[in-house]
Parts: C-alpha cells; structure tokens; sequence
C-alpha cells in the first residue's frame, strides 16, 4: 500500500443533522479520519490529498485533490449496493441514541453497538471492493469513510 493519506474531509453545506448526537457521530468520523488514514488513489502519487465527498442523484461522488484544494480525480459509485447497510446503520444510530438517551440497560447498548460494527465491517468491506483499482483504503478508512456516507443520506 502506498504513503497516500487525507489531510481535510470536505462535505457539501446541508440541512442540519437530526441531531446533536448524529453530528457528534459525523464529526468524531472525519477527526478519526484526519488522525489516521490510509488512502491511496491510483495514479496520483503520494499526496496528501483533499476528499470532497457528496451524494448526488443517487450517486457517491469523491472528488479527490492536492493539499491546496486542485482537483485531481473524481471517482463516481453508484449508491445501489450501499442503500440496504446505510438504511440499517442509521436505524442502529438512531437506536443507540435512545437507548443511551433514555439510560437503557448496559446490555442493550452492548448488543446495539455490536449491531453497529457489524454494519460497520460489512460496509467497510463493500467499500474496499467497490474502490478497487481505483483507491486503496485500509480497514479503518473504509468504516470511517461509510460513517460519513451515511451522514450525508441522513442529512438528505
């Protein structure tokens, strides 16, 4: 895997999230990702690079630049593949805010959370595949990628 990593997520100017606690969930995604990533796009060279990720009919647009914001490369997906994972993931975001909001018990926000990484691993691995030969993306990235993903169709 190449040296490729993101310096700035940048998402479109939306509505605002559903709540406080999506938001915490979209921010605390994009630090993460900030603080550690591997993202190599092919063909581009080391970076570091810029990500404006959207969401337009239908489609997962990156838009991938240099440090200083020039576009590079956009790389469209088709969001088909994703919609099942990102109607479940939000379902399971909304279910652990109110569990935790309403001080459920411990073993329903465990099994809640598991739920969650669940998703979050299923996605993380679609996305990899999805992306091949044209961004290579540990693990980590991809499940921090997915979150934001999710983040802009909760904000639709």
């Amino acid at each position: 895997m190449g040296e490729g990593r993101l310096i700035r997520i940048e998402l479109p100017e939306a509505p605002p999230p559903p709540s406080a606690y999506a938001e915490a969930d979209r921010r605390q995604a994009i630090d993460d990702l900030i603080g550690g990533n591997s993202f190599d796009p092919l063909g581009l060279g080391p970076g570091p690079f810029v990500l404006h990720l959207m969401v337009r009919e239908g489609r997962l647009i990156l838009d991938i630049r240099d440090a200083v914001d020039q576009p590079l490369r956009a790389i469209i997906l088709v969001l088909g593949p994703f919609r099942r994972l990102i109607k479940d993931y939000l379902m399971l975001v909304a279910n652990h805010e109110e569990a935790v909001t309403t001080g459920a018990m411990d073993a329903r926000v465990q099994a809640i959370d598991m739920g969650r990484r669940g998703l979050h691993n299923e996605a993380a691995e679609l996305l990899t595949m999805r992306l091949e030969g044209r961004i290579t993306v540990d693990f980590e990235t991809a499940r921090r990628l997915f979150t934001l993903i999710a983040a802009l169709h909760q904000r639709m």
